[in-house]
């Protein structure tokens, strides 16, 4: 039969056994979230780039109906989602929502037009906004 200072003793949990369980929690989160956090990043590209294939198959549709694409700086990727005006041709919304005009880092995509060889590009800085850089900070195009 334990004493009554056995049994308090052994009814509760000791500051050791805290500490070492706030050590292994401390050691998992040390290891598994960067790995996390580097995921949720490449899942971002990964998002631009099909948010951009989505985009160029919007603009060869408004090309098809329309016989030419959205001029770059007057109407821009927003021809996708509104009708320029006087347009009879226009039979969209080649695009089916103005948020997905912008790249999973909250900006717009760029949107360029070479007249003389009526090719497009489509292009987002990367999550660091600025021309260059490696991993998520690249700048991805799409033509």
């Amino acid at each position: 039969m334990k004493t009554d200072d056995t049994q308090a003793r052994d009814a509760g949990i000791t500051l050791f056994e805290i500490l070492v369980v706030m050590v292994l929690i401390a050691l998992l989160a040390a290891f598994v979230a960067p790995r996390v956090i580097s995921y949720v990043g490449r899942s971002k590209v990964d998002v631009a780039e099909a948010q951009m294939a989505s985009i160029a198959t919007s603009l060869e549709l408004y090309y098809l109906d329309m016989g030419r694409y959205p001029d770059a700086q007057e109407e821009g990727l927003q021809a996708l989602v509104e009708p320029p005006a006087d347009s009879p041709a226009w039979q969209g919304p080649y695009f089916s929502n103005a948020s997905g005009l912008m790249d999973p880092w909250d900006r717009p995509y760029g949107y360029a037009l070479d007249a003389e060889t009526e090719r497009f590009t489509l292009t987002t800085l990367g999550r660091d906004g600025e021309e260059g850089g490696d991993g998520e900070d690249r700048d991805l195009s799409r033509s």
